[in-house]
């Protein structure tokens, strides 16, 4: 690997966003490649929010986004720095420019000053990309370079290339559609005097369909998946395998094994396909290595949203959903979703799931049934429900599903669950009793989950 600018050169990367949104999952993995490479070789690495478009920046994206760095287990050995602290300095670099005759002032006054424009180079540059090889750009790759717009605002390559000297990176590692800055770059390194550090572009992050990935394709934030459950080790592993590969079969790793395995010699050319099912897939196996009760204290927020206020979940009755959930659920939005019904007086209710069960014939005096025999029971256990609702089935000479599914529906008010006699048993008799008493009266209207629900 060409680690270093030169011999003896300590590794300096640095992860630049600009605040004008969220934390794109192309963002985070540039700042988790920049990171990884970092920490392999014992070099720093830089934060710096690029917030020169003042129009666009706004204070809340940058929070977000430093939260969500923060979040994803990224910490940095320098910053956060804003390049709008920072105008100062780039406009005695401009200065210098101009006294040297390297630039010169605009005749067109947009605003209160003239524009600074780098004078336009001769000849084609060409740079040794870590990733891709050796890339030449023709002479009219780059023209005529605005250094400082007529509003006194730095332009972003200028604004780059000056804090990158001055921070002292050593490597760029960057997004493919960075690549046509490149030659520019390198141009105002030159003009300034400046060493020019090492470039790395990583391919891009695509859609199933192999377009740039997009809001089309779903979540594409940082923040959304968090929102949703993803938890951060799992997001980052998967990022990781976004255009690189440890060189062996494994899919699974932890932060400290993806640092003592990262090398930009096997980040791939090729763009990487962005598979929702996979980080799922990813995010459970993650859960399965921790204990249910600390899935069970992660999930506790996420019920909110479903009804349930943090206030009224019982520790041991959530740590026992998650067990009875197994691996039903892919993220902790997921699990609150399928563990909401356990701790309110009634559930939300799937109207497609109760058309189909609750309309059909006989439902209603099946579940009036079940609830006069499951009153009685002095105990309420999977062992004591069982032969009650198989007893019901026998007399009554249907399928399983005849009796089961309504009474499923009824309770959890979807038509899937746990096995029916352990979930019930979890909710407790007295809501179960409540709740199939209730369910022939309600009346839905609406094709979507949730047109029905209730709170704690």
């Amino acid at each position: 690997m060409n680690a270093n600018p030169s011999h003896g050169t300590p590794v300096r990367v640095r992860f630049a966003p600009s605040p004008t949104g969220h934390l794109h999952i192309g963002g985070a993995r540039t700042a988790l490649f920049n990171w990884l490479f970092a920490r392999r070789l014992g070099g720093a690495f830089i934060l710096r929010i690029e917030d020169t478009d003042l129009q666009r920046s706004t204070r809340a994206s940058v929070d977000a986004i430093v939260d969500n760095i923060r979040w994803l287990g990224l910490d940095w050995d320098e910053g956060p720095h804003l390049q709008s602290d920072r105008f100062p300095l780039y406009a005695r670099h401009a200065e210098r420019l101009l006294k040297e005759g390297k630039a010169y002032a605009s005749d067109e006054k947009r605003g209160s000053r003239p524009a600074v424009i780098l004078r336009r180079p001769e000849g084609g540059i060409a740079v040794d990309d870590l990733v891709h090889g050796r890339i030449v750009f023709p002479a009219d790759a780059v023209g005529d370079l605005v250094l400082m717009k007529s509003d006194g605002t730095p332009t972003y390559n200028f604004a780059c290339v000056v804090d990158d000297a001055e921070m002292r990176i050593t490597h760029i590692i960057r997004g493919d559609d960075h690549l046509s800055n490149t030659p520019k770059q390198i141009r105002l390194y030159a003009a300034l005097g400046l060493p020019t550090p090492l470039f790395a572009h990583v391919p891009l992050i695509m859609g199933p369909d192999g377009s740039r990935l997009s809001k089309r394709h779903g979540a594409t934030s940082v923040g959304q998946f968090r929102e949703e459950g993803i938890l951060p080790e799992a997001l980052v592993n998967f990022l990781a395998l976004l255009g690189w590969s440890p060189g062996d079969d494994r899919e699974i790793m932890t932060i400290k094994e993806l640092v003592a395995a990262f090398s930009l010699d096997r980040v791939n050319k090729k763009s990487a396909v962005f598979d929702t099912r996979k980080l799922e897939w990813l995010n459970m196996q993650y859960f399965k290595r921790k204990a249910p009760g600390e899935v069970a204290r992660m999930a506790v927020p996420y019920l909110a949203a479903f009804g349930v206020p943090p206030g009224a979940v019982q520790a041991d009755r959530m740590e026992a959903a998650v067990r009875l959930l197994g691996e039903r659920f892919r993220t902790l939005r997921d699990l609150a979703d399928k563990a909401h019904y356990f701790f309110t007086d009634f559930p939300v209710v799937d109207p497609k799931a109760f058309r189909r069960h609750m309309h059909a014939a006989g439902a209603g005096g099946i579940l009036s049934e079940v609830a006069d025999r499951i009153e009685r029971l002095a105990e309420f256990t999977p062992d004591s429900i069982e032969p009650v609702i198989r007893g019901i089935i026998a007399a009554r000479g249907v399928k399983p599903g005849e009796v089961i599914q309504p009474v499923r529906v009824a309770v959890s008010g979807r038509a899937e669950t746990p096995g029916i006699f352990e979930t019930m048993s979890l909710i407790g008799k007295e809501r179960v009793v409540a709740r199939l008493r209730r369910a022939p009266l309600l009346d839905l209207p609406g094709d979507g989950p949730g047109a029905e629900g209730g709170g704690a």
